[in-house]
């Protein structure tokens, strides 16, 4: 047992001494059953919000008026429920009020029937109440009671549908997927963050190429990221791209992507050629895609501001998308520019991103293995030598300082990774010799 749900069971075992019943809930049960290690114990009971703070030291009231209550064991945070009733939605979003009620009610206002069992740690008993197990063994996402009510209570519930199918490679119950479908439109609703982590964990599982399928098919793509359908029937020559057009070529690099890779290499990837489209020309017989590096470095980083990620984020996808192709040069740049371009911040992901690239297309990976051997036979120090002289040096020289400066400098740089430069003594006769004095 992990440590984890041994703190969820102590939380259960404290409210049953109490005289309550408590039982693990939703997505922890299902994934005991799939044999996964849960994220998250969540715990139901039907001891009241301020009976669970009095029950327990420490607690945060993460959503008292819906029931919730965090309890705070060691530094993991365990939810502990009411068991509830819905009142009516109103935004689409949460209920305008709840009331409290059995486990039978609590069981048919979850969303989908393999989230919406219990398991009583203490008897060892599944409490199965809306065919979970049913469902689960035949592999089915379906959404508790009258689909269309389920997803027109929580709009995000569509996204999940889609991601929960995605990751245990489920498919959807034809009603559901109905429901989905028509409730797809309503999806702008919910908080852009909300939408963005959604899609971040889609992209991230482990199985993004299906939950592009699933997103394209509801109409979920179509609303949320218009520029990747836009990528559809984007031909490309053949001689480069012999697996089809550029929205095929993308759904291969992604289905590359493993569980547990990062938020950045798996947008970089998906979003590689995403002003292709935009881009494309046809002179003569030729087609051309001038420009779609940089196009696209601009169209991922607001794209990914529209999903409210992180300035980090977006700031290195666009470095991903905009140099996706610079590795193909490698093998023909001078030392000090492949230097230069192995110490940039976020290559290894960028490698990552050209490989999948790669394979997604002609397969031909001869500057990528260039590039790995060049990171693997050159040390640190060779790759990011300190500098051999500074804007001190160049003012002790009689410069004054100025926009010339930077250019000196990097130019004694190149130098010294080219290897044609080696001690500070070189590099200050370089400079007298090459820039004269007060030349500034």
């Amino acid at each position: 047992m992990s440590d984890k749900e041994q703190k969820a069971l102590h939380i259960v075992r404290r409210l049953v001494e109490s005289g309550f019943r408590a039982v693990f809930a939703g997505g922890c049960v299902r994934d005991r059953i799939l044999g996964v290690e849960p994220k998250d114990y969540d715990i139901a009971t039907d001891a009241r919000p301020e009976v669970v703070q009095k029950l327990f030291d420490r607690t945060i009231a993460v959503g008292a008026k819906f029931g919730v209550i965090g309890v705070l064991i060691d530094d993991d945070l365990f939810e502990v429920a009411t068991f509830r009733a819905d009142a009516e939605y109103n935004d689409g979003r949460r209920p305008s009020s709840v009331r409290f009620g059995a486990i039978e009610e609590d069981a048919i206002r979850r969303d989908f029937t393999i989230g919406g069992m219990f398991y009583d740690p203490i008897a060892d008993r599944l409490i199965d109440l809306v065919g979970g197990m049913r469902d689960l063994r035949a592999g089915i996402i379906r959404a508790i009671g009258n689909p269309y009510d389920r997803f027109e209570e929580d709009h995000l519930r569509i996204l999940r549908a889609a991601r929960f199918a995605a990751r245990l490679n489920f498919t959807i119950d034809p009603a559901t997927w109905a429901a989905m479908k028509r409730a797809a439109p309503t999806i702008v609703d919910i908080a852009a963050e909300r939408i963005g982590e959604e899609i971040v964990m889609m992209m991230t599982e482990g199985a993004a190429a299906r939950a592009m399928d699933l997103m394209m098919d509801s109409g979920l793509m179509q609303i949320l990221l218009p520029e990747v359908v836009r990528m559809r029937g984007c031909e490309q020559p053949e001689n480069f791209h012999p697996e089809g057009d550029v929205y095929t070529h993308t759904r291969i690099g992604v289905a590359m992507l493993p569980a547990g890779c990062t938020e950045t290499v798996a947008f970089g990837i998906l979003l590689h050629d995403i002003a292709k489209p935009k881009c494309r020309a046809e002179v003569g017989d030729k087609v051309t895609f001038y420009g779609h590096t940089d196009d696209g470095a601009v169209m991922a980083a607001n794209m990914l501001a529209r999903l409210k990620r992180s300035r980090a984020v977006q700031e290195r996808v666009a470095y991903l998308v905009k140099n996706h192709l610079k590795l193909c040069m490698a093998p023909r740049m001078r030392p000090a520019t492949l230097k230069r371009m192995l110490a940039e911040d976020g290559f290894d992901e960028l490698m990552d991103v050209a490989f999948m690239d790669a394979m997604a297309s002609s397969s031909y990976l001869g500057y990528w293995h260039f590039c790995r051997r060049a990171m693997t036979t050159m040390t640190a120090a060779e790759i990011r030598p300190p500098r051999l002289i500074g804007g001190e040096d160049l003012k002790q020289l009689g410069f004054t300082p100025g926009p010339r400066f930077k250019e000196i400098l990097k130019d004694v740089e190149d130098h010294q990774l080219d290897g044609a430069l080696e001690t500070r003594e070189a590099a200050l006769e370089y400079v007298r010799a090459h820039y004269g004095v007060n030349a500034a």
